[in-house]
């Protein structure tokens, strides 16, 4: 299996037209189809279903390419840490993580680094700790920002100072929202838009539940989410209230939401991850080295 027949594969499942994928990759059509086709002879398998008017994968197909995306993905990262080497230091830093205010600590390293090596780039990843720590073990990612509690025993790891308070999400207009703080047992039999991560964690180990109590195995969980953008929607549309960390969703005086924080106060601390033996690159070597100069004062 050669990258380059990986990334026609991608064109056309891209594209979902070998005429498509053929023009972008600037190739002929007949090339295209013939590379395709020993690619599916070479695996064994049929990789496209040909449509009427488009080309769509087959399960197989679809196996292939999130397996082709982390081998193109890893192809790239790795020729632009070479790239790297040469001349003044430049390259790429992968950064990912979930939803949390802690990223200002990450941005202002960013922008320190910035001002005296312009040719760095980053690429910032979001998703749950699950997303972060997978797309981390196979070196799509150089670093990874978690929410304790997480398991980080296999990584290296930097605890960054910074707490996130967890709260509700709701309406302004909602019952709850009259109240400045929320107890469990405000929540019994309310609709409740829930992390899927957290609501999936062990509850010996999962500080929400531990906060929950005995209500955590009769919540009302109507929705779950990965990523807060998408819950403060639901919420907005009433479908119920987000059990969420403060300064995720706009909660300012022209929004429809507000944040009522719970009570006793929980909080999350935040570590910034990376493999153990990791070889950086000299540009997330820097930000490596940046980020113990501000964090091991």
């Amino acid at each position: 299996m050669e990258i380059r027949v990986l990334r026609y594969f991608l064109a056309i499942a891209r594209e979902e037209s070998i005429t498509g994928a053929a023009n972008s990759l600037h190739i002929t059509q007949p090339t295209l189809s013939r590379q395709i086709k020993d690619l599916e002879n070479e695996l064994g398998q049929k990789l496209f279903v040909r449509g009427a008017h488009r080309i769509t994968l087959t399960a197989e197909g679809m196996l292939l390419r999130k397996r082709a995306e982390e081998i193109v993905a890893m192809v790239d990262k790795t020729q632009q840490e070479f790239f790297s080497l040469k001349g003044n230091l430049s390259g790429d830093i992968y950064i990912g993580g979930g939803e949390t205010e802690a990223m200002n600590y990450i941005a202002s390293i960013c922008r320190e680094i910035q001002k005296d090596y312009p040719d760095i780039r980053y690429h910032l990843y979001s998703g749950n700790a699950e997303d972060v720590t997978e797309r981390l073990d196979k070196g799509l990612l150089d670093f990874g920002i978690l929410i304790q509690p997480t398991d980080i025993t296999k990584y290296n790891y930097l605890n960054i100072p910074a707490k996130d308070t967890w709260g509700v999400i709701m309406l302004k207009n909602s019952p709850l929202a009259q109240k400045e703080e929320i107890h469990a047992h405000d929540l019994h039999n309310q609709p409740l838009i829930f992390s899927r991560q957290v609501w999936q964690n062990k509850q010996e180990t999962n500080e929400l539940a531990k906060w929950f109590g005995d209500e955590w195995k009769h919540l009302n969980i109507v929705t779950t989410f990965n990523l807060v953008y998408n819950a403060a929607i639901m919420a907005k549309q009433g479908i119920g209230y987000v059990v969420s960390l403060d300064k995720l969703a706009d909660t300012s005086e022209t929004s429809p939401l507000c944040f009522r924080p719970l009570a006793p106060n929980l909080e999350s601390g935040l570590d910034i991850v990376w493999k153990k033996y990791q070889i950086f690159s000299p540009a997330a070597q820097l930000f490596l080295d940046k980020l113990k100069e501000k964090f091991l004062k």
